[in-house]
């Protein structure tokens, strides 16, 4: 794993205005009017997103070698695999705020946009640390073996997105009003601004995956020290996260193992970074055994279903807690 980056300022501006530009006619062209994402729409948008990324890699091995090419999509399809939990959560908490299907894609952009900032930021700290702390590998590494550990032995727990600090935080100090509002995040009433529920909806995605980035960085960090193939795998991976979501919520329940699978991918990143001193793991391998470990998790939920298929979506509690009430002078800031 090489120190030096590919990453030029003119690739950086490049890579940005690209990603910008295809938020802006994702959302402003294709997603211009709320509506309902249907699974042929979403499948659509899935492949456009994998293609891109694919695009992408075949420049990496034209100009940089089939090395960085190799990192880079070790990296995609490590990303990509853990963006499934992210999925799940996504289901939870459109449950828990009764989130009606027309505005859940409007969410997940202003989300996923949110987290590409938080990202890119934690992507600078992490390759900082790295080229400055050595022994911080370890510290990665230990944490994504713990992290895997810990995932093995929750099967089955329920997620909880209102427990979250920063949600219950940031529920405490906004004032809000009880009901939907179409696609607006805030709302003027009586001289003063309040938050819909789909603001808090908004923040419970952001807070939730400030905790997946956590997991997610540093497993790539544990491919490649390059904080741009870092950064681009992981952006490209989130890009496709909402038409994902759109194409796979029907049918998550009937993957029971993949968490299995997604477990063990994180000990074992965890493992190869505690490693790396020893003996480096070659990137072929690596992918070979991350590739095994996430198609076995889907082939053995094929063959092994589960007894009692999960409904799609848990039922819906409401659109907000109860103690919140339709009439904003009532609410508590």
């Amino acid at each position: 794993m090489g120190m030096e980056s590919i990453g030029t300022p003119l690739l950086w501006v490049g890579f940005t205005v690209f990603v910008l530009a295809m938020l802006a006619l994702d959302l402003g062209v294709f997603h211009r009017r709320a509506h309902a994402v249907h699974v042929r729409e979403a499948l659509l948008w899935t492949l456009v997103w994998i293609s891109l990324a694919m695009i992408f890699n075949v420049g990496v091995y034209f100009w940089f070698g089939s090395e960085r090419a190799l990192e880079f999509l070790t990296g995609y399809v490590i990303e990509k695999a853990l963006s499934v939990d992210n999925i799940f959560v996504f289901l939870v908490i459109f449950s828990y705020f009764a989130v009606p299907a027309a505005l859940q894609h409007r969410v997940l952009f202003w989300g996923i946009l949110g987290a590409l900032v938080m990202r890119a930021i934690f992507i600078f700290l992490g390759a900082a640390l790295l080229q400055q702390f050595h022994w911080v590998i370890y510290v990665f590494g230990a944490f994504l073996l713990f992290t895997g550990v810990k995932l093995l032995l929750q099967q089955g727990s329920e997620v909880h997105p209102e427990r979250n600090p920063l949600f219950q935080l940031f529920r405490r100090m906004v004032p809000s009003v009880n009901a939907y509002r179409g696609s607006h995040f805030t709302v003027v009433q009586a001289g003063r601004r309040y938050a819909t529920p789909l603001l808090l909806v908004l923040v419970a995605i952001e807070a939730t995956d400030l905790v997946f980035a956590v997991d997610s960085i540093p497993a790539v960090f544990a491919i490649t020290r390059d904080p741009f193939i870092v950064y681009t795998s992981n952006i490209f991976a989130i890009l496709g996260l909402r038409a994902l979501y759109f194409a796979l919520a029907g049918v998550m329940g009937r993957f029971h193992y993949l968490r299995v699978g997604l477990a063990l991918v994180l000990a074992f990143v965890g493992a190869k970074m505690m490693l790396t001193d020893l003996y480096k793991i070659p990137i072929v391998a690596s992918l070979a055994v991350v590739a095994a470990l996430l198609a076995g998790s889907v082939v053995a939920s094929l063959i092994r279903p589960p007894a009692v298929v999960p409904l799609p979506i848990p039922p819906a509690r409401g659109p907000l807690p109860a103690r919140l009430t339709d009439h904003p002078e009532e609410i508590e800031l």
